[in-house]
């Protein structure tokens, strides 16, 4: 059986709420990645933070990245998987719920992420051609969903 924490990408890193979205982006550029996980105080996961969250829901609005902190603009239930979950639950999770990031988490604690070229490595052409009808098709916007 293959398991999120097979196909996930490790080393993912949170953030906390607190952090503002300067710190963030400069996260983002140091890691390579255009999202980070958003932690509370007791590193349970409030949500994720993406480069385009940043953009349009921050910068875009006129408002300053240096001021605005991860936790403010983070929306909807955070949605995360087991690192023991199979990967039939992964896809499950990432379609129903339309997102194209799902942190993997194991013994309460951040292991991984999982995104769609981690999926396209692993999910046949049908599989990965249905996985992205249905994140995208529903979502109304080339960027699908960003949580």
């Amino acid at each position: 059986m293959t398991t999120a924490k097979d196909i996930m990408h490790p080393g993912a890193r949170w953030i906390p709420e607190h952090e503002t979205l300067d710190r963030a982006a400069q996260l983002m550029r140091e890691l390579n990645v255009g999202a980070l996980p958003v932690a509370d105080e007791n590193e349970r996961l409030c949500g994720i933070v993406t480069d385009r969250d940043i953009v349009v829901r921050c910068v875009a609005m006129g408002h300053d990245p240096a001021k605005v902190t991860c936790g403010s603009i983070v929306q909807g239930t955070p949605r995360w998987i087991d690192a023991g979950a199979d990967v039939s639950e992964v896809l499950s999770e990432m379609q129903d719920h339309q997102i194209r990031r799902l942190p993997v988490i194991e013994n309460k604690r951040l292991v991984g992420m999982i995104s769609e070229a981690d999926l396209a490595r692993q999910l046949s052409d049908d599989q990965l051609k249905a996985f992205c009808e249905s994140v995208y098709a529903a979502s109304g916007s080339p960027g699908g969903s960003a949580s």
